[in-house]
Order: structure tokens, then C-alpha cells, then sequence
């Protein structure tokens, strides 16, 4: 493949093509990137390096537009954790073959998951290798690259391992944690798909794609303390410990929601060891040790330098419409609290603490009734508290804020959030600062809330009572703290 080849980056506001696009710019090909909304990839560092086109693979209709002139398509997209995802997986893979033949795309690459023998209990996996066979059946050129667990700052299996372990010095453990894994640094993942891109014209197959070192899940959790200065772990297996109960048991203890975490822990029942290093006699390569994956991820955490999280990429049926902004309200109810408060400092102090909310800096009132309203929406199967925030500093549009996500944001006036926690409608929190005279501000704050039914009244009527603590409360502490900021 010429070096200035176009390729087409699916999934560019998820993890790993988050990563891969701009890899991709600097090593000398030209990218575009296909979202549904072109505007969660606008404040990316690297968005000046991409072109972005919005498009839908579940509609066909939209990708003409972002297949023409494309080379190489990447296909990074995976529908896990929604209800029905194996279908949407299937039509997607459809639609996104159909497109690529038509617009004569010279390769597909696609990111998968393991190939267990045998029978295959995980829906995850058997979705993932659906998509993969009819990528390859497209009459394009196709790399299936068959990933296990990948290990970096801010993936869904290392976050999981990484709680787990950390949270828990003594554990009830499944028997799945003595099935054997083959896990792969992300750096090492990245690098295999660039070079998918110049494979051969007639190689059309899939490969497997793992690190140096074959272990259980109970020994990755051991080597992982080990590296982390934790003491070993005590581990006692209860055979009747399900996959059921061990995705609830994983939602409770780390960021992971339910709904993620047990299509995870149904894979983790297989093993998911390479069956082949075909790929290295094209590329030959020398794989990150589990061990210095784990060290290169948690410096990352610690310098605050994780380019992207497992919380990036919104579900398909995350709420837009109406934005908060819309005047009619679609003729909707709609209920708002509205607050604001002066600032003796001048705005920018205020848009720092604006700015740097949530996560371990907290939500200024009340953090006893922010808790207890996150354990709420964990019991419930919603994300809670727990997802955090990927910079302490510095946030995106579209990047996922505790049981929030950052829909818009002017820098500098204003923050829009949208809410993710389950609720019987939709839910906006807006923070403006507003400069004044002689150096000092205004701080305004607008919730506002889209009730679904009847329940969606009752519930604003039932937590209206503590919007004085809360929403009150939140105003003029983060007045006071811009003081200090």
C-alpha cells in the first residue's frame, strides 16, 4: 500500500481507532474518520491531522460519501454492552462490507476477539467472529486481526483488572480465572493494525495477535499486584460463583457497568491463546511482556497521559435531541433549576474549577448525596460515579464525565452535560462563567430535566426538595473555590 493512501477510520471516538488515527496521520497516511457526529471529535489533539466525515453504518444511505477514494477501512466498531448488539453487529458488518465493495476499497482490517475450540458460550465472541467472516466474505481483501485481553491505560479488561486487584487483597474468585490468556500490550495492537495496511493484495484471512506470555487470569491479577507494590492477592476459588454473578460482582467493585462487564467475563469462560504467529513471518516483531504492559499503563495513569478511555464511545441510542438549547422543547415538559452566584475572581479562575469538576476533584455540595445517588444507578445497572475522568484539567466533547458526558463546551463561557445514570427522562447540567467589572464574574448554573411519563414527574417532584443542598450548595462552592483557583 502507498504510504499516502487514504484509509478510513471507524470508531474513531472509541479506544483503540481513538488511538490508532492519529498513528496512523504520522506515519504518512492520509485518514478520515467517520462518526455520526462530527463534533465529538472536534477538540481531539489530533483533529487538525484527520479529515472528519459523519456517517452511520447502520444506515446505508450515509456512507457512500466516507467510502469514496478510500484505500484501507478500518473496522473498529463493536456494539457491546446494548441489548440486541449481536444483530446490530451483523447489519453494521453488512453495510460496512457492502459500502467498502462498492467504493472498491483495496483492504479491510478488522479488530476482533479471540477464536475459542469448541463450542462457544460467549455471545461476545461469536459476534465478533460473525463479523469477521463477513468482512472477509465482502470480496475485498480482509485482515481479521483476533485480539485476547489488551492491556493499557484506560481499556475495559485493564480497568477491570486493575480494580479487582487493587480492591481486593482477599476475593471469592470463579473457576474461569485458572482459564489461560494471552494478553497484548495496546501499543502492540496498534502497531499490528498500521501494518495490516500494506499487507499483500491476496491475503485475505484472519491472524492471531498476542503477547509473549501465556497466563491465567488468577496469575495476571498476582503479576499485576506484584508490579502495582501490592501484596499478593489471596484468592479463594467458589465453583458456584457464575458468569452471572461474577459480571454483578465485577460491576460493584470496578468502573465497569453490568452491561459490559458480563459479556467480558462470558469470554473470560474460554481461553484465549494464539492458535498462530502467521503475521510475524510477514512482520516480525518483539511483543510487550505482560509485565511491562502493566508498568507502561499505570505510568500513563500516573502522569495523566491516557489518550483515550473505554468510556470514549456513546451508545447509539444516547439521548440529543432536544439539546437544552432547543426553544420549543419539542412541546415537551420540561423542568429546570436555575442558580448563579458572583465571583470575586476573574472568569478564567472560574472556568478552571468549571472545567475540572467530577472525578477525584468531586461536584462541590453534598458528596454524601452524589454517592449515594451513584450506588444507586450502579444497583440499578446504570455506570454510577465510578467511570471518573480521564484528565483532571482538560476535558472533550463527547468524553464521558462520572455518570455524565460532555455534549458541548465553549471554552472558557460554558459546559454542557449530558446524564448517562438511569432515569425516567433526559437531563442536561449547564456551567457558564460569565466575565465582569474589575476583574471578578458570574457563575451560572442551569439543570434541566425532560420527564418521561408519569414516573419522570414524580421523580423530579421527589428530589426537588434537596435541589436548595445540592444545586444550591454546588453554586457557591464553586464560586468560593474559583477564589483560591
Amino acid at each position: 500500500m502507498r504510504e499516502d493512501a487514504l484509509c478510513l477510520v471507524t470508531g474513531a471516538t472509541g479506544y483503540i481507532g481513538g488511538r490508532l488515527a492519529p498513528r496512523l496521520a504520522a506515519a504518512g497516511y492520509r485518514v478520515r474518520c467517520l462518526a455520526r457526529n462530527a463534533g465529538r471529535l472536534r477538540d481531539v489533539p489530533w483533529a487538525g491531522d484527520v479529515e472528519v466525515v459523519e456517517g452511520d453504518i447502520s444506515r446505508p444511505e450515509s456512507l457512500a460519501a466516507a467510502f469514496e477514494g478510500v484505500d484501507v477501512a478500518y473496522y473498529l466498531i463493536h456494539s457491546l454492552g446494548r441489548r440486541g448488539f449481536e444483530k446490530l453487529d451483523r447489519e453494521g458488518a453488512v453495510n460496512f462490507a457492502r459500502a467498502a465493495a462498492e467504493a472498491g476499497v483495496q483492504r479491510i482490517v478488522y479488530l476482533g476477539g479471540p477464536d475459542p475450540a469448541g463450542r462457544v458460550h460467549s455471545a461476545h465472541l461469536r459476534s465478533r467472529a460473525e463479523v469477521g467472516r463477513i468482512l472477509l466474505d465482502s470480496g475485498v481483501p480482509t485482515a481479521v486481526l483476533r485480539a485476547p485481553v489488551i492491556i493499557g491505560s484506560g481499556s475495559a479488561s485493564f480497568e477491570m483488572l486493575r480494580y479487582l486487584t487493587e480492591r481486593l487483597p482477599v476475593m471469592v474468585t470463579p473457576r474461569w480465572v485458572n482459564n489461560r490468556i494471552q494478553p497484548i500490550a495496546v501499543r502492540d495492537v496498534l502497531r499490528r493494525l498500521i501494518e495490516a495496511a500494506s499487507l499483500p493484495p491476496e491475503v485475505n484471512r484472519g491472524f492471531d495477535i498476542a503477547g509473549p506470555d501465556v497466563l491465567t487470569y488468577a496469575e495476571m491479577m498476582q503479576r499485576y499486584a506484584k508490579v502495582a507494590g501490592l501484596p499478593r492477592r489471596v484468592l479463594l476459588p467458589v465453583r458456584a460463583l457464575t458468569p452471572w454473578l461474577s459480571s454483578h460482582w465485577v460491576g460493584l467493585v470496578t468502573p465497569v457497568p453490568n452491561a459490559i462487564a458480563r459479556p467480558l467475563v462470558e469470554s473470560l469462560i474460554h481461553e484465549a491463546v494464539a492458535h498462530e504467529n502467521d503475521i510475524s513471518d510477514l512482520y516480525p516483531w518483539d511483543p510487550t511482556p505482560f509485565d511491562e504492559a502493566v508498568r507502561l499503563a499505570l505510568a500513563k495513569l500516573r502522569d495523566v497521559q491516557v489518550e483515550t478511555r473505554w468510556t470514549g464511545a456513546a451508545g447509539r441510542d444516547a439521548a440529543a435531541e432536544p439539546l437544552p438549547t432547543d426553544p420549543a422543547w419539542s412541546g415537551g415538559s420540561v423542568y429546570t433549576d436555575v442558580r448563579s452566584a458572583p465571583v470575586g475572581a476573574p472568569s478564567d479562575a472560574l472556568w478552571r474549577v468549571i472545567e475540572g469538576v467530577g472525578g477525584e476533584n468531586g461536584w462541590y455540595s453534598f458528596p454524601l448525596a452524589w454517592s449515594v445517588r451513584g450506588w444507586l444507578d450502579t444497583l440499578s445497572g446504570g455506570v454510577g460515579l465510578r467511570r471518573g475522568r480521564r484528565d483532571p484539567h482538560r476535558l472533550y466533547v463527547g468524553e464521558a464525565l462520572d455518570f455524565w458526558r460532555v455534549e458541548e463546551i465553549v471554552p472558557g463561557r460554558m459546559l454542557r452535560l449530558r446524564a448517562e445514570m438511569r432515569l425516567p427522562g433526559r437531563a442536561w447540567l449547564e456551567m457558564h462563567s460569565e466575565p465582569g467589572p474589575d476583574g471578578t464574574s458570574t457563575y451560572r448554573q442551569r439543570a434541566v430535566f425532560l420527564p418521561h411519563g408519569l414516573a419522570g414527574h414524580a421523580y423530579w417532584a421527589a428530589v426537588f426538595p434537596f435541589h436548595a443542598v445540592i444545586f444550591g450548595g454546588m453554586a457557591r462552592n464553586i464560586a468560593r473555590s474559583s477564589l483560591t483557583s
